[in-house]
């Protein structure tokens, strides 16, 4: 007797599905209203932890990110399996870290309650995935490694001999089936417990879908899972394309959370399987409990909401749909089968047009950049005042992104090239040329501290970036801890106290010192006697007058570090302080040379573009 086809499915609502969609905005008060119903629900696995999480929940609702993992694996148990989202080496932030770092981490994270942990790495290298691996499996959890799916830049005839005649040639396609067959087969040698597809920017369509789960379920022994988002217009029936193919577990979102820059939603994941006999153990009683209660949790993040276009109220187990409407579900099943892509698309855009989802956006899709990297560019010009150059910027992604080695589109690459492609852009607006001003992590990257990239870096375009023709790996030996100081004000105690908030520190420097201060300055206050007042410390020093030349911020942004003192002597081109800006920091050097009379900013202080900094005589 033939056995019932099983599919598992790994719910994203409370990670990607709020990221994507809302910010990361959802508060631990707005979760804890769902979690009794997901206990109920009985998802594979829910991804509650990592990607922007961490960040978000510091910096914008002053909630200790611990305590999300944890108060989530103590409402949900063993119901499901909790997932987090980490960037290998880089972990959650945007450089890499050694292996006592890797190792912590790993270990608080699964005594906390996490399951399984998706690594990925943003240049598909593989060393880079290596210690999170190890470090997982030996505490206990399943490591899921992910290929992230990309797309070669497509260069013209016209382009290819332009190159041609400067004495470059243009790169022949990289990411081929085979390229990220190889990249899962060694992620399999490495321990990999189930590899993802991870279709971050929602570019894969149907047809490729179907030739990657096919060519990875023959040549692989570890279950398959795919990811994508709904952004070009591909999502739903590029899920489709890989059940029918024979996939493993998808990766959904719950009703009022999916669509759009989300993921698809379970309830048409749901219909489909029905239809194709397919079994997905799930309560969807209580998934629509769920559901009902995320339609508010909507409203109140309505200032959040990227899309603000609700899918009409919709429930399978007891709506029946119009015979014209259910029809599209077996079209697009048979289209998906046959292997034909533009009648899945057709079928599967109708489904999600008379339920109310957005329609595919075209203009990510013709850019086939991340849609979430295309709205932080957007944001960050707007910051400038600069928007009328994003064309240009836009423009400049595949040259920015071929200088730099051909880097996958998937945080963090996708942030430092599209950061970097908003600097060349300002660059030539200022007349400048292109790469008058790099990131520090553009420079890493280039330098190779981020790992190997998918075609090599051309040795003179690394020398004038970072100083080397080689190629140079991260050296650990050179790693340095955040300072952990203790705070006066409130008798002498650590700013981080324990294993896990000196790992917020490492991971998130300056977004974890100021929450942990303002939490341990909190609770100081509120065990004393005193009035606040007493408690604040000195005030700002006053200024004298400006009558040096004035170093300025060249962009918005917040003050990461001051590499110099007042007093000091410093040389023209010298480094004077670091400054973060579109989560990228940024080296400010003085074009003076000179002694530095007065330091104009603090640690910590936000600061407008052209906002004088250092004084210099």
């Amino acid at each position: 007797m033939r056995m019932t086809r099983v599919l598992k499915i790994r719910d994203l609502t409370l990670r990607d599905g709020q990221q994507s969609s809302f910010a990361t905005r959802m508060t631990q008060q707005q979760i804890d209203r769902v979690l009794p119903y997901y206990r109920d629900a009985g998802f594979y696995a829910m991804e509650v932890w990592g990607g922007a999480v961490p960040d978000s929940v510091m910096r914008y609702l002053s909630e200790n990110p611990w305590d999300r993992l944890e108060k989530i694996k103590a409402a949900v148990g063993d119901a499901s399996k909790l997932t987090a989202l980490s960037r290998g080496r880089n972990l959650f932030g945007y450089n890499p870290y050694p292996d006592n770092v890797i190792d912590g981490f790993c270990r608080n994270a699964i005594q906390s309650g996490l399951g399984i942990m998706r690594i990925f790495d943003a240049l598909n290298d593989v060393d880079n995935v290596k210690s999170t691996v190890k470090y997982v499996k030996q505490y206990g959890g399943i490591a899921d490694c992910a290929v992230c799916y990309t797309i070669d830049p497509h260069f013209t005839a016209a382009e290819r001999l332009k190159a041609m005649l400067k004495g470059k040639r243009l790169p022949p396609d990289v990411f081929t089936d085979r390229y990220f067959l190889d990249k899962a087969r060694q992620m399999e040698a490495l321990g990999a417990d189930m590899i993802t597809i991870k279709d971050m920017s929602g570019l894969i369509p149907p047809h490729r879908v179907a030739h990657l789960v096919r060519l990875f379920k023959d040549n692989l022994s570890v279950p398959v899972d795919f990811h994508t988002h709904c952004t070009p217009g591909f999502g739903l029936g590029s899920v489709l394309s890989a059940i029918v193919n024979g996939v493993d577990i998808v990766d959904t979102n719950i009703w009022y959370f999916a669509g759009g820059p989300a993921a698809p939603a379970i309830e048409l994941v749901y219909i489909f399987c029905k239809k194709l006999g397919i079994q997905l153990d799930i309560d969807m009683d209580a998934v629509e409990k769920i559901n009902g209660e995320l339609f508010y949790i909507r409203r109140e993040l309505e200032q959040f909401d990227v899309i603000k276009q609700f899918p009409n109220k919709f429930s399978p187990m007891r709506d029946v749909l119009p015979a014209e409407i259910d029809s599209q579900f077996d079209k697009a099943i048979e289209a998906a089968r046959e292997d034909d892509e533009k009648g899945l698309l057709a079928a599967c855009h109708a489904i999600e047009a008379y339920f109310g989802f957005p329609p595919p956006n075209e203009l990510v899709k013709r850019a086939e950049i991340p849609g979430g990297m295309y709205t932080n560019m957007v944001a960050q010009l707007k910051q400038l005042k600069s928007e009328h150059i994003l064309e240009k910027a836009m423009e400049l992604i595949p040259k920015v992104r071929l200088d730099a080695g051909l880097p996958p589109l998937v945080t963090p690459t996708s942030q430092i090239v599209g950061s970097q492609a908003v600097n060349c852009a300002i660059d030539r607006m200022n007349g400048k040329p292109m790469y008058s001003n790099v990131s520090n992590q553009f420079v890493n990257l280039v330098k190779g501290e981020y790992g190997r990239t998918p075609v090599p870096v051309d040795p003179r375009f690394r020398e004038k970036i970072a100083g080397v023709r080689e190629e140079t790996p991260y050296d650990t030996s050179q790693y340095r801890m955040q300072p952990n100081p203790e705070l006066a004000d409130c008798g002498g105690i650590k700013l981080a106290e324990n294993e896990k908030e000196v790992l917020l520190l490492e991971l998130f420097p300056m977004v974890a010192k100021d929450f942990l201060a303002k939490s341990k300055q909190a609770r100081c206050v509120s065990t004393r006697t005193e009035t606040p007042e007493k408690t604040n410390g000195q005030a700002k020093k006053e200024k004298s007058p400006l009558t040096g030349n004035i170093v300025p911020a060249p962009m918005p942004g917040r003050i990461f570090e001051l590499l110099v003192g007042e007093g000091d002597r410093v040389t023209e081109g010298q480094d004077v302080l670091i400054l973060e800006a579109m989560k990228m920091e940024n080296s400010i050097s003085t074009p003076f040379a000179g002694t530095v009379k007065q330091i104009l900013v603090e640690v910590g202080e936000s600061v407008s573009g052209d906002a004088p900094l250092i004084e210099i005589e």
